[in-house]
């Protein structure tokens, strides 16, 4: 389903929509949001610290990150917002992981709103996307150990542990769920 933003001149391309959310591909009118998620103190312990502490940083990143993964892989993390009155609320989506050769669903959420549902919510509608639109094979879930709220999101997606994998050679060892 694609939409059109006069006013943005951005086309917006919605991969899922469930009846609480509408999960879509990022734009560069994203920048403020995401500049706001990846610098939550718990995107930076559970996740990474990506380091965009700016505006502009954020246009790198949704540039060399996300929209570079819809034209390479036709993936990548989306934009969660409520579908009523479309405020972002997180991210969820789908990476492919080079150092694994696997594609890992991911998802952050701003933590004014956790424990209402919305990460399962939308992990299953992209998990859906992923499977029968995009057809792949397999998705993975990494995560932290410590990690349990996204675990018990994991494992109620149908994923169980599989292994300890280390993302790469200077960060820590996370869990994969298949």
């Amino acid at each position: 389903m694609l939409l059109f933003n006069i006013r943005l001149r951005t086309i917006i391309l919605i991969i899922a929509e469930t009846p609480r959310l509408r999960i879509r591909h990022l734009t560069a009118a994203d920048a403020t949001f995401t500049c706001q998620l990846l610098n939550e103190p718990s995107f930076i312990e559970n996740i990474a610290d990506r380091g965009v502490r700016t505006k502009l940083d954020a246009l790198h990143y949704l540039a060399e990150g996300p929209i570079k993964s819809y034209q390479q892989h036709g993936y990548g993390l989306f934009l969660v917002e409520t579908s009523d009155t479309k405020i972002p609320i997180g991210f969820c989506g789908l990476l492919f992981r080079d150092y694994l050769q696997e594609t890992d669903i991911g998802f952050a959420f701003a933590p004014q709103f956790w424990g209402k549902g919305y990460a399962q919510e939308a992990a299953a509608a992209v998990l859906h996307f992923g499977y029968h639109k995009a057809k792949l094979k397999r998705i993975v879930g990494l995560v932290s150990a410590g990690n349990l709220p996204s675990i018990k999101v994991l494992t109620r997606l149908g994923l169980s542990f599989e292994k300890v994998v280390q993302v790469q050679p200077s960060l820590k060892e996370v869990q994969l769920y298949s």
